[in-house]
């Protein structure tokens, strides 16, 4: 039953982020770890008391003396190996979140890390090993596929990733097959748009051959969405209702920069 209502509760907290934005992932393995540990320590506490019962009652069928002053560690010490695994690892697992929590915590909640890309922003990568580096034009493979990024704020080196509607995909394409209003928001052929579908707010994952087509685009899975980022990303099949939001950029001192704010509409259409 717990499970259940967890459950619902994890599936309404995931539509209200994807309106408001935030860092989705991060606060749903906050969720999930929070539940684990009070799974556990509710086992542990089940196990604990039983070996206190079936101690005492050895104890007292055997006329063994106990201890005043040691009988809750000599209990303790007598838990069989199982238990004091799930101890440590729930030691473990407690200490892993704290540390790992409060430094995520800690980036997302630095002043600007919420804050949309703005002019001279530098782009760096989103995932991976190489994840925090800056992205240079070398890094982008003609004909993709896409990177994932964040905005970085050049003089305070914040990494805008408080929000998940500021992650950007970024694909170097042939300047030749960009219609002219692509090509003015281009830097050398390299184009930026929301991460972030325009139908549900799901995030557009897959770089695949188009439904009608032979050019690869842009595709959210959750409802199959489809755009061409070689025309601004409009939607060419699928049931979303605008392009994905643009990033102008340019390339400065051999790296790639934000040219300009979004243009469009950045997230989700607004439920009627």
């Amino acid at each position: 039953m717990r499970m259940v209502l967890f459950s619902a509760a994890v599936m309404q907290w995931r539509r209200d982020k994807y309106k408001k934005g935030g860092n989705a992932w991060l606060e749903m393995s906050r969720l999930f770890v929070a539940l684990f540990l009070s799974e556990s320590r509710r086992s542990l506490a089940a196990r604990f008391e039983s070996r206190m019962f079936e101690s005492t009652m050895s104890e007292s069928k055997h006329g063994a003396a106990t201890m005043a002053d040691g009988s809750d560690l000599a209990t303790a010490m007598a838990l069989p190996d199982r238990t004091r695994r799930a101890l440590i690892l729930t030691a473990l697992a407690t200490g892993a979140c704290m540390a790992t929590c409060s430094a995520a915590s800690a980036d997302d909640d630095q002043p600007g890390s919420d804050e949309r890309p703005q002019k001279a922003d530098l782009l760096v990568i989103s995932e991976g090993e190489h994840a925090g580096e800056v992205i240079k034009p070398q890094d982008l493979k003609l004909g993709g596929p896409p990177l994932r990024a964040w905005p970085k704020d050049p003089k305070t080196s914040v990494i805008r990733k408080g929000s998940r509607l500021n992650e950007i995909l970024v694909v170097r394409l042939d300047p030749a097959e960009l219609d002219d209003g692509t090509l003015a928001h281009a830097a050398d052929g390299i184009v930026a748009y929301s991460a972030i579908c325009a139908h549900a707010g799901c995030p557009v994952t897959a770089w695949v051959k188009e439904e009608s087509g032979d050019k690869d685009v842009f595709k959210c899975v959750c409802h199959n969405s489809e755009y061409d980022p070689r025309q601004g990303a409009q939607v060419v099949f699928g049931p979303a209702p605008r392009r994905l939001a643009a990033l102008p950029l340019v390339i400065a001192d051999g790296a790639l920069t934000v040219a300009a704010i979004f243009v469009g509409k950045v997230g989700a259409q607004q439920a009627g």
